[in-house]
């Protein structure tokens, strides 16, 4: 089983930028990594992801061009980079993995982000 921990969120303001980490207890190597994040009274939406390898990320239209999603396997960790924050980026962010040959999915806690306008 592989747990997952997030760090990084805090309030910044508009335009601001943010590093957010998501620290997994075991080796990662074999997981697919992804950054989701649930608005207040919303449901939670896909942000980015990444392959095991690192060769490829998806993101999700609202954030393309300004967040980058990156991996470090030997530090077991995920990374989001957050730059020219909005206030629509306004979420708790909860990191995500998928083992690719079993597809059992892990969930962290959430990283509360505030953008102040």
């Amino acid at each position: 089983q592989v747990q997952l921990v997030e760090s990084g969120g805090e309030l910044v303001q508009v335009g601001g930028s943010l590093r957010l980490s998501c620290v997994a207890s075991g080796r990662i190597s074999e997981y697919a990594l992804g950054w989701w994040r649930r608005a207040a009274g919303k449901e939670r939406e896909f942000v980015a992801a990444i392959n095991w390898r690192g060769s490829i990320r998806n993101y999700a239209d609202s954030v393309k061009g300004r967040f980058t999603i990156s991996r470090d396997n030997a530090k077991n960790t995920v990374f989001l980079q957050m730059d020219s924050l909005e206030p629509e980026d306004t979420a708790v962010y909860y990191c995500h993995a998928e083992n690719v040959r079993t597809r059992v999915t892990y969930w962290g806690q959430g990283t509360q982000v505030a953008v102040s306008s």
